[in-house]
């Protein structure tokens, strides 16, 4: 069976046969649909840009067993996170000295970040989180790509 994408020619061919993995780079800004579950879950890259477009993006990362995202703010975006897989802890807070907002978390738990509000997500567990991230607007340059913390820090 066919299904047509607007505007033609585009179109995709769906089946009920198992899926080859999906190369995970960014597909925005045209539209884009795919099972975001399995694509959190193949991504073992620190952070990868799956779709940008001019008011939103959204990003697939993989936290180590023991690591962090970083304490950080985003003074001018909001943004989700879903947990796909893991546990840990979310700290937020309305300066890094007041992270007085403290929750556990795990598989299917998301997490809402109001702009300007400091936060961290601490890998608790005995396996990678594994989580997609959307931030509105854009946070990262189209098509980044960071296979570690590390390298995403410089």
């Amino acid at each position: 069976m066919y299904y047509y994408q607007y505007p033609y020619p585009y179109f995709y061919y769906y089946s009920n046969q198992p899926r080859e993995r999906l190369e995970l780079k960014d597909y925005g800004p045209r539209p884009f649909v795919i099972n975001i579950e399995e694509a959190a879950n193949q991504n073992n890259n620190y952070r990868t840009t799956l779709w940008t477009g001019n008011n939103l993006q959204l990003t697939l990362m993989s936290i180590k067993v023991g690591g962090d995202i970083g304490l950080e703010v985003h003074p001018n975006l909001d943004q989700f996170i879903r947990i796909e897989e893991g546990d840990g802890i979310v700290l937020m807070g309305k300066s890094p000295n007041e992270l007085n907002f403290v929750q556990k978390v795990s598989d299917d738990y998301i997490i809402i970040i109001p702009a300007g509000t400091y936060h961290n997500l601490i890998n608790t567990g005995d396996e990678p989180i594994k989580l997609y991230s959307i931030y509105a607007p854009p946070q990262h340059p189209f098509g980044t790509i960071h296979k570690t913390k590390e390298e995403a820090n410089h």
